[in-house]
């Protein structure tokens, strides 16, 4: 075998031999709850990045687990067509062809999307793959697959058969490079280094003005009034008359309003209903005329009269000079604020007046509120449940549509008449408008030309994937088929907490309404992967590696573990390059262990050497995976692998192989091998859902195996029991071994010189199963109990167990004194704050029951190892009087 572990070599075979074999894919089995998770679909348009790497390791580990517990594990893969990403993906490839969108029309950027889609779209799913993720490919769906893009259409045409869903002009967040709307959601805001221009408006009778502030001067073009507080006692006197806009000297009132703050800047604002959401509703209450000044693009319209088809931005610097030459620019101060910007585009949004679709949120959301709050879906960590709430409480309706062509195309139809019917086909629309007294053609009749939100197409993701006819049964005779009704709801969901929002409280919206069911039992949320300084990952900073290249170097599981080693729920992790390189050294000691394993020769003569060191083994591992189940339950994931890996490197090949490991040119005997197989292959199997290639390679090594006695499927560990105190016996075995190497190490007395020791203590059959590994690893020659021990001894003192060893001539009474004194003075202090944990009333009432008991243990210790500190200080001081 090769020194070691090579995952280049082993990696791409097995995940072959898993898929050639069906086990990614769940067999149902009647009466036994099924384990599903579906994937957070990446986008179409996306490539494998650290933050796709957590997430899907995270949900590999909770499916592999499931699958060997003999659950049925389904785990949905699948990809999102991401409107606008995709859009603009195909958008600039047809720039690069010399090809304009808008003069193919529709339906041939369609075709070029979809070629676009085929060629280059769902690369990250191969791409996942190579981390090794046990998806069940065939169920792979894509949300613009035909059966979906039709369960889309039924569930818009239900809501607003419902109500629900309605038209109209609103304010909107427009994107003017994406050149759609936006929801609030999708909207970053950022602090900005902005100016403030305090601009005169001269009044139209006598010589006065009245000052305003604004970061936005481009704007003044769309005013339609000034608005002062009905009791700013500076402009009563003003209020009713009227002032000239700047420039284009159009005469617009003065309005009282209570919205206006008059400690705020001047205490007068230039209203401009058509650019701004408070402007806007001012004009509602006043009735003020709405003047558009911006073109979807961002440039000025004609109906600013000035700068028309210039860019917003420069005509900011442009007209702030042309104010200043006609007198109108007071001043200008440099200020910070913070500025709207597109998720997708990162485009400074513009609020604009615009027909748009939208979905009424209010009724729709209260079932999705309450299923959070009541625990009904569980958030993890829980942390997150008040800002839950008080999106869920503060809710707006939901701008739904999309100016764009990639997507669910909206199904209205609109009559020569300006009426509009909502149906699946302009035939179907026809009809509609037959049924209200209007005659039509189907060839009369045009589409809206807008999609729909990605969103409003992923929100039905845990259902659709299994049912999409589920969407087009009417209400009271829905009928899940018989995968939805098997696998639904799913089990846990795997996301980030930044789209608890877009999407968590919309999927469990969409699943009370059309299912009367949550979606899933558990949302577990995982921090953002940052590099070691704390900064997100991203390609301007250049500090993201490419995922792919950390597995070429570390291998798959090597990157697995690194990547989960600091990865608690709910909190950011900080990457560093070293953790994956010490997930792959851990694979090699793992591979080394075997290969040590292996080398041993067995002689079927020789009698049960390592009884007790077995003994120890297994009940260390019982008790281990007590733990580790225990932290399975709450999803402490990061602290689960942590566990697995103390126990594989720290107990099994740092302490149980070298316990049992026979002299050099020595055979073992058969039972301690066998026994040494068995525990290695159930490391393996709590090992295979963080690191699954290296476990699997080294199962069919261990033993001969049938074709499909394959790891992958292989029976969970079940719970054993353990003895604790024969475990803490073990351990203090272990730790005394330890300090008599150090002892050594101090002394300056070889390895080779044997030693003797005695021990006080009052369970001398605790430790005379351990005396050959003490002999053995620690080289002493001879163990007695209870003796006197001599002045010349060394001391150790462990728990409330006394060892000493007789030193002879090389024993230091007064190094011996201060080492004895020290360490007194540490457990004095130790003592004293448990002593003033356990008086916190706080603390007792608060804590868990185990909690409070495990710290009247630790005083209880302490007390006890003080005594015999003391006890060996006085024996020192009584021998050199």
């Amino acid at each position: 075998m090769d020194k070691i572990f090579q995952p280049s070599g082993v990696e791409g075979r097995w995940y072959s031999f898993w898929q050639e074999h069906g086990f990614f894919k769940p067999l149902k089995k009647e009466g036994v709850k099924p384990y599903t998770i579906v994937i957070p679909p990446p986008n179409v348009t996306g490539v494998l990045h650290m933050g796709h790497m957590l997430n899907n390791t995270l949900q590999d580990v909770l499916v592999r687990r499931k699958r060997m517990q003999g659950i049925p594990a389904c785990w949905v893969p699948g990809t999102d067509h991401a409107s606008i990403a995709t859009e603009a993906k195909v958008v600039a490839m047809l720039k690069e062809m010399g090809i304009d969108k808008k003069s193919i029309g529709r339906e041939k950027f369609l075709a070029y999307a979809l070629e676009w889609k085929d060629k280059y779209g769902g690369i990250i799913l191969q791409q996942l793959k190579k981390l090794g993720a046990s998806c069940d490919w065939d169920r792979t769906t894509f949300t613009m697959d035909p059966d979906y893009y039709q369960a889309v259409i039924d569930v818009f045409i239900d809501l607003y058969r419902k109500g629900h869903i309605y038209r109209g002009v609103r304010m909107v967040n427009w994107d003017p490079q994406g050149l759609t709307a936006i929801s609030d959601d999708e909207v970053i805001y950022k602090e900005v280094q902005s100016k403030l221009f305090y601009v005169k408006y001269p009044l139209v009778e006598g010589d006065g003005f009245i000052m305003v502030a604004t970061t936005r001067p481009e704007t003044i073009l769309g005013d339609t009034a000034v608005c002062v507080h009905p009791d700013d006692e500076r402009y009563q006197s003003l209020i009713g008359k009227k002032v000239r806009v700047p420039l284009v000297n159009r005469e617009v009132p003065v309005i009282a309003d209570t919205y206006i703050d008059p400690e705020f800047g001047t205490g007068a604002l230039k209203v401009t209903p058509a650019h701004d959401i408070n402007d806007y509703e001012i004009g509602q209450r006043h009735q003020l005329e709405v003047i558009d000044t911006l073109n979807p693009d961002g440039t000025l319209s004609p109906a600013a009269g000035f700068y028309a088809g210039r860019d917003r931005f420069e005509v900011r610097k442009l007209i702030a000079k042309d104010l200043d030459e006609l007198g109108l620019l007071d001043k200008v101060e440099e200020i910070k604020n913070k500025v709207g910007t597109s998720e997708r585009t990162g485009a400074v949004i513009e609020p604009k007046l615009s027909m748009q679709w939208f979905l009424r949120m209010k009724e729709l959301s209260a079932p999705a509120l309450e299923a959070v709050l009541t625990e009904e879906v569980k958030l993890i960590p829980d942390k997150f449940v008040n800002t839950y709430r008080h999106w869920m409480e503060n809710v707006k309706d939901w701008c739904i549509s999309r100016q764009l062509w990639w997507g669910h195309r909206i199904p209205a139809f609109y009559a020569p008449d300006g009426s509009f019917a909502v149906a699946k086909t302009a035939q179907e629309a026809v009809e509609l408008f037959k049924a209200q007294g209007k005659t039509f053609g189907a060839e009369d009749v045009v589409q809206d030309e807008d999609v729909l939100d990605t969103w409003f197409s992923s929100w039905l993701w845990p259902m659709a994937v299994f049912d999409t006819e589920l969407f087009s049964q009417p209400a009271d005779k829905r009928k899940p088929n018989d995968d939805l009704a098997y696998f639904y709801p799913t089990s846990d969901l795997v996301t980030a907490p930044e789209i608890l929002f877009f999407w968590v409280a919309r999927m469990i919206i969409a699943g009370k309404e059309y299912m009367g069911a949550r979606p899933f039992e558990h949302v577990y949320l995982h921090g953002i992967v940052r590099d070691k300084q704390g900064r997100k990952m991203s390609k301007s900073l250049g500090n993201s590696p490419n995922p792919l290249d950390l597995i070429a170097k570390f291998g798959a599981d090597g990157v697995r573990v690194g990547m989960l080693l600091s990865a608690p729920a709910g909190n950011d992790l900080l990457f560093d390059e070293k953790l994956c390189e010490q997930g792959r050294n851990f694979a090699n000691k793992l591979w080394n262990a075997f290969r040590l394993i292996k080398s041993w020769e067995i002689n079927p003569e020789l009698g049960f050497a390592r009884e007790a060191e077995c003994r120890w083994f297994e009940q260390r591992f019982n008790q281990q995976l007590e733990a580790l189940e225990d932290q399975f339950e709450k999803y402490r994931l990061s602290d689960a692998l942590m566990t697995v890996y103390k126990l594989t490197w720290d107990d099994f090949c740092s302490w149980y192989l070298e316990m049992i490991k026979p002299e050099y040119g020595e055979p073992i005997d058969p039972k301690t091998f066998d026994y040494c197989l068995q525990f290695f292959e159930k490391l393996l199997k709590v090992l295979h859902p963080f690191m699954p290639f290296i476990t699997e390679e080294l199962w069919h090594e261990l033993r001969p195996r049938e074709e499909k006695d394959c790891l992958i499927v292989a029976e969970w560990p079940q719970p054993g029991s353990y003895d604790p105190d024969f475990i803490a016996h073990a351990e203090t075995v272990l730790e005394l071994i330890n300090q008599l190497r150090a002892l050594r190490s101090q002394k300056q007395i070889s390895p080779k010189v044997p030693l003797a020791m005695i021990v006080r203590t009052t369970k001398s059959e605790a430790y005379s199963p351990f005396e050959g590994s003490l002999k053995r690893l620690a080289n002493i020659a001879e163990v007695s109990y209870n003796l006197q021990a001599p002045p010349s001894a060394a001391s150790i003192v462990l728990r409330t167990e006394e060892f000493f060893i007789p030193l002879g001539d090389t024993f230091d009474k007064e190094e011996e004194t201060q080492k004895l004194q020290k360490e007194l003075i540490y457990m004095q202090g130790f003592l004293r704050s448990v002593d003033q944990k356990l008086k916190n009333e706080k603390f007792v009432q608060n804590a868990k029951p185990e909690v409070v008991a495990a710290e009247q243990k630790k005083y209880a210790d302490a007390e006890s190892k003080i005594k015999a500190l003391e006890k060996q200080l006085s024996s020192l001081n009584l021998a050199s009087s």
